[in-house]
């Protein structure tokens, strides 16, 4: 198994959905995070500059959230993505993001992983 930093349920706003109503105020949603660094732990000689900060991770993620309404949080999965492995020093990235919109359901989510290069 690869060095990860795992960030659970992070709390989200984000105007999302494909009706117009859903997407006329800002709903919660949370992203779990599974983050594999380029470089593995054993190589970080206890320096944050040679880790991925994983406090800039998060409020990286609520910036791009809440910059724009979308339809999809498929969409929004994959911007999430793509900003993470341009930004920090990531191997890879999984992310679960969930919405709670339908009732019965303790949520709707989808998960995407994406490695840097590809």
């Amino acid at each position: 198994m690869n060095d990860a930093i795992l960030i659970h349920d992070l709390e989200l706003r984000a105007m999302v959905g494909v009706p117009e109503v859903e997407r006329a105020e800002p709903q919660r949603l949370t992203a779990t995070l599974r983050i594999e660094p380029k470089s593995n732990f054993s190589r970080l000689d206890d320096r944050i500059e040679n880790a991925v900060d994983y406090a800039k991770v998060c409020d990286a993620v609520k910036q791009l959230v809440a910059a724009r309404p979308r339809r999809l949080i498929e969409t929004l999965a994959e911007e999430i993505a793509t900003d993470l492995l341009a930004r920090f020093p990531i191997a890879c990235v999984s992310i679960e993001l969930r919405k709670f919109i339908l009732p019965d359901t303790r949520g709707v989510a989808v998960i995407i992983e994406r490695r840097a290069g590809r």
